[in-house]
């Protein structure tokens, strides 16, 4: 039985998450507040966690838009640091029984990637665009409020046989809610859900048998030469999230369409040849930046954050099939910044 609990609780493993959280963090408050003491704190932390009286705390909670409505928890920083030091036990045990084609938070996969995947995708199932291809778009209907807790550990326990390290993730389970629901925000959110819908995915690809189904967290999609087959999925994908997750389908959100008219997937459309950043995206990051560019002029924000935002879209769009668009944000950001002190120099 491997002895979980001894590593995470070790000095080594403590500083090692420290030094992970940290990255990308450093100019923020709260870490700063904590780096002043940090030794102190981290030993603190250790010995709380080796004498089993660490108790993860509350949560500070706010919403953001990206572009949808997402309502965020934020832990404090010596809870992200055990979610880190977690996390890097879970994630090993776990991955290598992940099916390749889940693509949310995992080390080199990602949104572009899973985006990528469904247009080869495409052109494979249409033969290069030759033949019907349809595909059937679903996402599970408010999935982290949704996780239920005992399923979650039942899962866990499948390869983690150590009851202290156990212990330790309810604890960080019930610091949100005591029998249902895991917080958009936490680290350790990321590695459950995807151990939560590899059910789904073993569902899809030993039952169902489906070749061509891809994930990214709770959207899913599936292709087939067929729109009556992906039609009878439904129900039967309906009825497994039910019964083995408690989980249900978000009725508003099931959609066949067929390839030609465009596959909306994580903010990107596929279409056959091109794909192409999603309408409200692209009206979105000209509104966006003709509000930073006077907030810039105005003295709001510095000029590097502006610049981070700028390179953020453009970063964005050069995933898609988007030269022109990227082109026209450029000059769209010089004409509004003319009259401000300096021009930017964009990289492409």
């Amino acid at each position: 039985m491997h002895n979980f609990y001894a590593k995470i609780s070790s000095i080594e493993s403590i500083f090692q998450a420290w030094n992970e959280f940290k990255i990308g963090k450093r100019n923020r408050k709260d870490v700063q507040i904590f780096e002043r003491n940090l030794e102190d704190n981290l030993f603190i932390l250790h010995r709380r966690i080796v004498n089993k009286t660490y108790k993860h705390g509350t949560y500070v909670a706010f919403n953001i838009y990206d572009p949808k409505f997402r309502h965020i928890h934020k832990a404090k920083v010596e809870d992200r640091i055990v979610h880190h030091a977690a996390v890097s036990i879970i994630e090993p045990l776990f991955d290598k029984s992940f099916i390749y084609d889940s693509y949310s938070c995992r080390d080199n996969k990602g949104m572009h990637r899973a985006v990528k995947r469904l247009y080869f995708f495409v052109r494979k199932v249409s033969k290069n665009y030759s033949s019907n291809c349809f595909a059937l778009k679903l996402d599970v209907r408010k999935f982290f409020e949704s996780v239920d807790h005992n399923i979650l550990l039942n899962l866990l326990k499948k390869k983690i046989k150590d009851e202290d390290f156990i212990s330790l993730i309810k604890n960080i389970l019930d610091s949100f809610s005591k029998e249902k629901g895991i917080p958009i925000g936490n680290l350790t959110s990321q590695i459950f859900a995807n151990v939560y819908l590899n059910e789904l995915d073993k569902f899809m690809k030993q039952e169902l048998r489906i070749k061509y189904y891809i994930r990214y967290c709770d959207d899913f999609v599936i292709l087939s030469k067929d729109r009556k087959y992906l039609e009878n999925l439904i129900v039967k994908i309906g009825d497994f999230l039910n019964r083995s997750l408690k989980l249900s389908l978000h009725e508003n959100k099931m959609i066949i369409c067929k390839y030609v008219q465009g596959i909306d997937f994580l903010g990107y459309i596929i279409l056959p040849h091109f794909i192409l950043p999603r309408t409200k995206t692209r009206k979105r990051a000209f509104r966006k930046m003709y509000e930073k560019s006077k907030d810039l002029k105005n003295g709001v924000i510095s000029q590097y954050s502006f610049n981070q935002t700028v390179q953020s879209y453009l970063g964005y769009f050069k995933h898609a099939d988007s030269y022109e668009l990227r082109r026209n944000l450029r000059n769209y950001v010089r004409l509004s910044l003319s009259q401000a002190d300096g021009l930017l120099a964009f990289s492409d």
